[in-house]
């Protein structure tokens, strides 16, 4: 048992305080719904959809944890799925306030309006939901803000340290995702203003995480086996499997519950992320076959997740027929991309910037180009139905989320390496995170080598 130093009692003592005080947070009555205007229908709606949305998270875990090698499944797992508790007490602490709260000047919204979740239970429903309680809004976009840090744990797989993440998934929900939902998704929000269209998370979620991917990469640096150019193989391709099958399961709730309502719109964003997805996962295989390769489960899993991605900002203003093509394009560009990264310095382990970053870039401009009011009388018509106008707003809209996400990820990232080491020892990442950071194994030889102290690189199985 390793000696404990005043920095490993800090995130005990934090979350200590928070239980405190919010000892001492007045409740209030639930809203009375004096109007009658709740409809369980919807109500029940959302609460399954918020659930699937959760299920992405473990999806994502699985997802992930498949792909890496062997000695580093259970870090890479749980890195993802540590922000299930992370970002929920931070969400009804201060995140919810932040992304949603009264707006001050449409950039973030005021920390006190909801801290602790105060006046949430209480509160009329939000304004885009009025069908539904306010405190079932928040918990609906509790689970988005969940999976956004969790996504970028990709790009650093193999060789972040476990408490630098945790720091780094604070610091990003705080600075980098509330602000940019509350530009996208709140009324007074500067992008929702221009006229952006982001049904489900585009630019909230892919673009942002994709960007901070980007910047994880380039402060971390290169893995010792990607400087060695080592071909190691995924860990467990059924896990990867599954963790699309789970991911596109949670999907539905997290496209079509954006509809916040069981109604005709839900059950259109429902179809267009099915269809996407279809295109995308076959678009992907098709394209590795014609350039050579063989067709893959890897392939279509990673297709199907890009189709996701980008059918995610249009799901909800876009015909089904137009979600084949947006879907087999998003697969073609992301491959491209995969492809070109391949080739460079750049070591983003599980290519998160060129499947979720570059994936919702093309579903935001696509959004320009298909949208149309014949969906969602809510939206605006696209370039293909004559209007240039909202192309041109997703162009400027993706440009301001790039900047900014990747712009502040890069100096989150800068700022905890100064505050304490992003990566682990060379010694610990030969061995793997696995038994360097958790003491847990998916590969039995990792621990023998690691509970014997001696560093043997001949004893381990890549």
């Amino acid at each position: 048992m390793k000696k404990t130093s005043f920095q490993d009692y800090l995130p005990f003592i934090f979350l200590a305080v928070v239980a405190i005080i919010g000892l001492f947070i007045p409740n209030a009555p639930l809203f009375a719904d004096p109007e009658g205007k709740y409809n369980s229908g919807d109500i029940a709606w959302i609460l399954v959809a918020s659930s699937l949305v959760f299920l992405m998270t473990p999806g994502l875990a699985f997802f992930y944890g498949g792909m890496v090698n062997r000695k580093n499944v259970i870090a890479t797992m749980m890195q993802s799925f540590v922000a299930t508790g992370v970002i929920s007490l931070l969400w009804v602490v201060i995140g919810f306030s932040l992304s949603f709260g009264d707006s001050i000047n449409g950039l973030i919204g005021d920390p006190r309006t909801f801290m602790f979740f105060k006046g949430v239970s209480s509160g009329a429903p939000w304004s885009g939901g009025l069908t539904i309680p306010l405190l079932l809004f928040a918990l609906f976009q509790m689970k988005f803000a969940i999976i956004t840090p969790a996504l970028v744990v990709g790009a650093t797989a193999e060789r972040i340290r476990f408490t630098s993440y945790i720091l780094f998934m604070v610091l990003f929900s705080l600075l980098v995702y509330a602000p940019i939902a509350h530009w996208t998704w709140h009324p007074n929000g500067i992008l929702a203003k221009m006229g952006v269209l982001d049904f489900a998370g585009g630019t909230v979620v892919h673009i942002s995480a994709g960007c901070a991917a980007l910047a994880g990469a380039l402060v971390l640096k290169r893995r010792k086996d990607h400087i060695e150019k080592k071909e190691l193989q995924p860990a467990n391709i059924p896990f990867v499997l599954l963790g699309t099958g789970l991911l596109w399961f949670g999907w539905f709730g997290f496209n079509a519950g954006s509809a916040l309502g069981a109604n005709g719109l839900a059950a259109s964003a429902f179809a267009t992320t099915n269809t996407a997805s279809a295109a995308a996962g076959l678009s992907w295989v098709f394209f590795d076959v014609i350039r050579g390769r063989k067709p893959s489960a890897l392939g279509f899993c990673i297709g199907a997740v890009v189709g996701l991605v980008a059918i995610t900002p249009a799901a909800g203003f876009v015909g089904i027929p137009q979600s084949i093509m947006l879907g087999f394009l998003a697969a073609i560009v992301s491959n491209l991309v995969v492809h070109y990264k391949s080739k460079t310095a750049i070591d983003d382990t599980l290519d998160v910037f060129p499947c979720h970053g570059v994936g919702g870039m093309v579903g935001m401009l696509l959004t320009g180009v298909f949208a149309t009011k014949a969906v969602n009388s809510l939206g605006n018509d696209g370039l293909l139905y004559g209007n240039f106008e909202l192309l041109k707003n997703q162009i400027l809209g993706l440009l301001i989320v790039v900047g900014y996400s990747f712009t502040v990820s890069y100096g989150i990232f800068k700022l905890i390496n100064l505050i304490h080491p992003l990566r682990v020892t060379d010694e610990e990442e030969v061995l793997g995170l696995d038994v360097t950071q958790h003491n847990e194994n998916y590969h039995p030889a990792m621990m023998s080598v690691y509970d014997n102290g001696a560093l043997k690189e001949e004893q381990m199985i890549n």
